[in-house]
């Protein structure tokens, strides 16, 4: 006898659609697996056996034949146990199968026939909708996850028994809604603030700048300067997500396992901190299996690299792709795959070898071909396209004893959301959501140039050498120091405030 299952494998971030059939018939008894699976898909032969057996129900004694289909795509992961097993059950005439059309199924077993959790199921549940499937059945863990899309009724289940209650009508399960909204009302809170940072004045508007912008930024000091908690703080102001930001963001997350389990949606921005030992695959993403990398998982909040110079140069260079387009692509020989990674890029590094170049207290050991050294382990295309260089200053200990908290990160973000709020009206629908991301069209339209700021920036230009992207970035945020100040045109102060954060072009700096 012959039964039909569909499923759901993951290619990327992306879901697609796959046909299980099994075929129960005479002969020796044999299990035989075919359409490309790999070794964790060759092994489900083996869990489903023990999992039937030991849900109470019983494996045919037959010739077994399970196809995957498509049969070109490879099948990787142990998410099919599920409907294979249910297959198997209808083959064996131990199920009906006339619920099993309409649903699409995963869930891996364990060998007591317990429901186990998978990788991606906001993706499947996303592709289901668009398959034109009405339920999706899948492991009780995930349904939170998978409940946020609407028009779609999704079911968890525990185990292999009750699956097969619910396919047989012995038993009912409701589908499980989530309100998103509830989500968003309940998540929950960063433990710090920028109201602890003592001093630093400069510095914080600077980064209300960037945030305000969606500009990349990198900050320069020497040790103890405050760099990594100023870092660490940006994501409090940062405007609160959409939800069509949280079901991007949650669909890289679940993909590769790191989603809390139970948990529906991403409703914070994420921030990934990779150690600067982190090779180009992980960066960027990659490997045998193709999985997004940091740049990815840090899509719609922020990637952090600490002590910047010391990431690997060729580590470095890859993330110009990502910083200029929004995405990265990844190809191999089976194919290529493109991962969204707009992010704001925050980085921090001292100013020398020994740290304290800039230190007005500690006497820097490094001569100036030293320094020239360091500084040239980043390079100027990927410092082009940084936004806001940014030198942070050692903060007085008097400021540090003295009595009083700085300004909330509430207060910051509502400034920010404001800023933000004018560019979203500004750009529409055009796919651009900040002033980082303006292209060249949009740069001459919002930023015309009034006599004085043209004669400003060319003075800068000629001066520290700038380049002609440095050009781009000092108007873009420029426009953003406009934006926060309300202000329609760019003026003087704007531009000029703009061009104070590209401390780090080389006639500037040394």
């Amino acid at each position: 006898m012959l039964s039909k299952v569909y499923s759901a494998g993951l290619l990327g971030i992306e879901a697609y659609p796959i046909e299980i059939e099994v075929d129960v018939s005479g002969g020796l008894p044999a299990e035989v697996v075919v359409g490309l699976p790999d070794a964790a898909v060759r092994e489900s032969r083996d869990r489903v056996r023990t999992a039937i057996n030991n849900s109470g129900y019983s494996y045919p004694d037959d010739r077994i034949t399970i196809n995957l289909a498509p049969a070109d795509v490879k099948k990787e992961g142990p998410s099919f146990d599920l409907p294979i097993a249910l297959g198997v059950l209808a083959a064996a005439d131990q199920l009906s199968s006339e619920r099993l059309s309409g649903q699409v199924i995963v869930g891996e077993l364990a060998l007591d026939g317990t429901v186990r959790p998978v990788n991606g199921a906001l993706s499947i549940a996303l592709a289901a909708k668009k398959w034109g499937k009405r339920s999706l059945l899948l492991p009780a863990g995930n349904v939170r996850e998978a409940a946020v899309v609407e028009g779609l009724e999704v079911r968890g289940l525990r185990n292999l028994a009750e699956a097969v209650k619910f396919l047989s009508g012995e038993i009912e399960i409701p589908p499980v809604k989530v309100e998103t909204e509830e989500i968003f009302r309940t998540a929950g809170r960063y433990p710090i603030d920028f109201a602890e940072v003592r001093g630093q004045e400069d510095v914080k508007r600077a980064l209300e700048v960037a945030v305000a912008g969606g500009h990349n930024l990198i900050m320069i000091g020497p040790p103890g300067a405050g760099k990594s908690m100023l870092a660490k703080r940006i994501p409090t102001i940062l405007p609160p997500l959409t939800l069509t930001e949280a079901l991007e963001t949650t669909r890289i997350h679940s993909s590769v396992g790191l989603l809390s389990r139970g948990e529906g949606l991403l409703a914070l921005r994420p921030v990934r901190s990779p150690h600067h030992t982190i090779s180009n695959i992980g960066l960027i993403g990659g490997g045998s299996k193709i999985r997004p990398g940091e740049v990815s998982l840090a899509h719609n909040g922020v990637l952090f690299l600490d002590e910047l110079p010391e990431f690997n140069r060729s580590v470095l260079e890859v993330l110009r792709q990502p910083i200029e387009d929004g995405k990265v692509t990844i190809s191999r020989a089976t194919g290529s795959l493109t991962f969204p990674a707009r992010f704001m890029l925050v980085a921090a590094m001292n100013p020398c070898p020994c740290g304290y170049y800039t230190d007005p207290r500690r006497e820097c050991r490094c001569n100036p071909g030293q320094i020239r050294n360091y500084m040239s382990r980043i390079s100027g295309p990927l410092l082009d396209r940084i936004d806001i260089h940014l030198e942070v200053a050692p903060v007085d200990y008097r400021r540090l004893s003295g009595g009083g908290e700085g300004e909330t990160s509430e207060a910051i973000r509502r400034r920010v959301t404001a800023a933000r709020t004018i560019q979203g009206v500004r750009f529409g629908t055009s796919g651009v959501n900040c002033n980082a991301a303006m292209v060249p069209a949009q740069l001459k339209r919002y930023c015309p140039l009034s006599g004085p700021v043209k004669e400003m920036l060319e003075r800068a230009m000629e001066e520290l050498g700038l380049s002609a992207r440095a050009w781009d970035r000092i108007l873009k945020v420029a426009r953003t120091i406009a934006d926060l100040a309300g202000a329609a045109d760019l003026a003087p102060e704007h531009v000029s405030e703009a061009i104070g954060y590209r401390v780090l072009d080389r006639k500037l700096w040394l």
